[in-house]
């Protein structure tokens, strides 16, 4: 369905998407860095002649870590690369967590294509819509089975090496603490609110008809956020907020 461009939102609406967007864009703060270490450190090996093995990127570990340190909002962070990519493994996970006592600790996962517990995270949004479109992207919120069996939301952002996709840089967001952050600003809205992604998933909601992980159908939200344009759709307000992928939504009361 085509959506019907709106005028500038009110100043409430466009306040809080702003101040929904700076608070993920602290989260994308660690992915940018996540990427732009690990694009460096592809370039370097690859300026030796050589695939990177899983050795090349535990180098990473010492910024992953910091970064699990300095943001609250951080549950976990790392670089997943491409299946393929590497000379050791057929795929790989970075990754680094926040532990119940405060301590940081690996991802193990079992990631052999043979074996019948293996781990393919190649279809999940985090790193789908990337891969798929050049652009970082905000999944979920879903069941993270593979990391904390926690209701969270994954930011993550596409890593190229050469000119080719080599994974992803993301960041694990709990959906609890999100929620901490964004519903206080969505309550401040005179009426119904809720924030979605581009696939239309509900990240978190002060709108008892859209509850946080449904789907709200019908608007073409990838479309809102492309255009970076607030718009309008069946009686929904549809404000994008500001550089990061999720669009604030209102409806009538």
């Amino acid at each position: 369905m085509k959506l019907a461009t709106a005028a500038l939102g009110t100043a409430p609406e466009e306040s809080v998407a702003a101040e929904v967007g700076s608070a993920l864009e602290s989260v994308f703060d660690a992915v940018s860095a996540t990427r732009a270490e690990t694009t460096a450190l592809l370039a370097r090996v690859a300026a030796d002649h050589r695939r990177p093995a899983t050795v090349d990127l535990a180098a990473l570990r010492p910024g992953l870590h910091l970064r699990l340190a300095r943001n609250a909002l951080v549950s976990g962070v790392g670089f997943v690369a491409a299946p393929g990519l590497l000379g050791d493994v057929p795929a790989w996970l970075e990754w680094w967590q926040s532990g119940a006592e405060g301590d940081v600790r690996p991802l193990l996962l079992d990631l052999d294509p043979d074996h019948s517990a293996y781990a393919d995270y190649t279809h999940w949004d985090w790193f789908a819509l990337p891969r798929d479109t050049g652009e970082r992207a905000v999944a979920g919120p879903y069941v993270d089975y593979l990391c904390s069996d926690e209701y969270s939301l994954t930011l993550s952002a596409p890593v190229e090496t050469e000119g080719r996709f080599a994974g992803v840089a993301a960041a694990d967001v709990y959906l609890r603490h999100f929620e901490a952050a964004v519903l206080p600003l969505l309550r401040r809205l005179p009426g119904p609110a809720h924030l979605v992604n581009a696939r239309g998933r509900v990240a978190a909601s002060a709108d008892p008809a859209h509850l946080a992980g449904s789907l709200t159908k019908g608007p073409d939200f990838a479309a809102v956020l492309e255009s970076a344009r607030p718009a309008r759709h069946d009686g929904m307000r549809l404000i994008p907020c500001r550089g990061v992928p999720l669009v604030l939504v209102t409806s009538p009361r």
